[in-house]
């Protein structure tokens, strides 16, 4: 079964997407006139949070997974070892899914590229990695249904970060109302699926050479 972070259970949502993509030329346009404004450096700086700068800097998907375990483990208590992450041309509805029983996370690809284009800071688009690796590995700890894993990801950006930061407001939201114009990116069918090389390496180091 595939879990999406809209809040339904075992389907995707098709409400609010276009049927027909804006050709590439305006949708590219759109990224950019639909950029929104983050918290300022200064600002996240002075949240309340233990982790609050850390996803400031530029990070690959190691590193920012490596906040996500440790804010994870603070509030639930729970992790796992060995979680690998794919990257897919997926719906543009679907932002990532974890398969019951799987060992990876895998998350849309063409997202990740609108969001690395339209993010006004480094600190906005690790939030929006975060946030869906968070949601998706708290489904891997055992919080299958979707209610609960938005609830839980929500509660863990907003205790790490502040409730201010941009990994609680989307965590707290809804990727596609905060960001509209990603309802209007390509849409894939789960293709080109490509695994993402030393990924959670602080876990696996020791037993994988």
């Amino acid at each position: 079964m595939r879990l999406n972070l809209e809040g339904r259970e075992g389907r995707r949502a098709k409400e609010g997407v276009g049927e027909h993509p804006a050709p590439e030329s305006d949708y590219l346009t759109m990224f950019r006139a639909s950029r929104r404004e983050s918290a300022s450096d200064e600002a996240v700086r002075t949240l309340k949070g233990q982790f609050a700068g850390s996803l400031d800097a530029r990070m690959n998907f190691d590193s920012v997974f490596r906040v996500v375990r440790k804010t994870v483990l603070k509030h639930t208590g729970r992790e796992r070892p060995g979680v690998g992450l794919a990257l897919a041309d997926l719906p543009n509805e679907l932002g990532a899914y974890w398969e019951i029983g799987g060992n990876y996370i895998v998350m849309n690809s063409i997202l990740v590229g609108a969001m690395r284009r339209i993010a006004a800071s480094e600190t906005e688009y690790n939030s929006f990695i975060y946030t869906i690796l968070a949601h998706e590995y708290i489904h891997s700890l055992g919080f299958v249904d979707e209610a609960d894993a938005r609830r839980i990801t929500a509660a863990v950006a907003i205790e790490a970060f502040g409730p201010e930061h941009p990994a609680a407001v989307i965590a707290n939201g809804d990727i596609w109302t905060i960001y509209p114009v990603l309802r209007f990116a390509p849409s894939g069918l789960n293709e080109n699926i490509r695994f993402v090389e030393n990924f959670d390496i602080e876990r696996t180091s020791s037993y994988i050479r």
